[in-house]
């Protein structure tokens, strides 16, 4: 299959880089960042606002830090 804009090469599949089904955290991390994103901000310090005020712990159960969430983006390859 050929795509128009890159001409020979093929369209990318979603989530190829997938090495599973996301887990109901990672759903629920997925949604909540988004709603974050949305509302609150993109800054680090927004985000992990945002995260504490929803609610949505680390997967410790810990509130985030700033540490603690770059911890977790690159656990989960993000």
């Amino acid at each position: 299959m050929t795509n128009s804009v890159t001409g020979d090469r093929p369209y990318l599949e979603i989530h190829q880089s997938r090495t599973h089904e996301p887990t109901p955290y990672e759903y629920q991390l997925a949604a909540t960042l988004e709603e974050v994103f949305t509302r609150d901000g993109h800054d680090l310090a927004d985000v992990v606002r945002g995260l504490n005020a929803r609610k949505v712990h680390a997967p410790d159960g810990a509130p985030w830090t700033e540490q603690s969430f770059r911890a977790e983006m690159h656990r989960l390859g993000a």
